[in-house]
């Protein structure tokens, strides 16, 4: 039986690398709101042999994940493994100029569509399954109070999560990747040397053995 691995925010970077590493020994569910890029990452799982269903919707629409939860029950009755990538980059600004907007829209991607997600995924997931989260420690760094802080209170529910579920599962973890050069890194540091990143691809890769 073909093991099932929902990665939300899989369009590209980190996400996408995870599907294609992933391809080869799971059916892929990929979520993410670009249609286009969806279906660019549908072309090269299904070029190295592998599968993939495509799932165009906006984790901050509740009644979308609810939708998306309830037709993989339908569909396959569980999962093996949920990977959560999705994350929004707001600009960097001091303290004292935070936008309203960016940060509306930092807490409802970054935490509040957590906080749904969590409970619909998990019982897919039941005793076996497991669920994972990538830290990106930014809390308290200056320039960072938007992203750092909704970050943070993502890792902390992840962390909650994962000591409830100690005993009776899914197993929760959470991995730090290396620095990568995804399009959220350029927003931060824009002038940065890329070549000397991490390869998303090669960290997938090393992030996965880890689980």
């Amino acid at each position: 039986m073909t093991k099932l691995a929902l990665i939300t925010g899989a369009s590209r970077g980190l996400g996408a690398a995870l599907a294609e590493a992933l391809a080869p020994t799971h059916h892929v569910i990929a979520v993410a709101r670009t249609t286009g890029a969806l279906e660019e990452l549908d072309d090269r799982i299904q070029a190295a042999g592998g599968s993939a269903t495509l799932a165009p919707m906006d984790i901050t629409d509740p009644n979308a994940m609810a939708t998306l939860c309830r037709g993989i029950h339908d569909r396959w009755g569980q999962l093996d493994l949920w990977l959560h990538t999705a994350i929004h980059a707001a600009p960097l600004c001091p303290a004292n100029f935070i936008d309203a907007k960016d940060w509306e829209k930092s807490v409802a991607i970054n935490t509040t569509a957590v906080s749904v997600l969590i409970p619909y995924v998990a019982p897919l997931l039941g005793q076996t399954g497991q669920a994972v989260f990538f830290d990106d420690p930014r809390a308290g760094e200056k320039f960072f109070g938007t992203y750092g802080a909704t970050k943070a209170a993502q890792i902390a529910m992840a962390r909650s999560w994962a000591t409830e579920a100690a005993r009776t599962g899914p197993r929760v973890s959470i991995l730090t990747p290396s620095a990568m050069p995804t399009a959220t890194r350029a927003r931060f540091f824009p002038g940065e040397d890329r070549a000397a990143l991490a390869l998303p691809r090669d960290e997938a890769v090393r992030l996965l053995a880890q689980l």
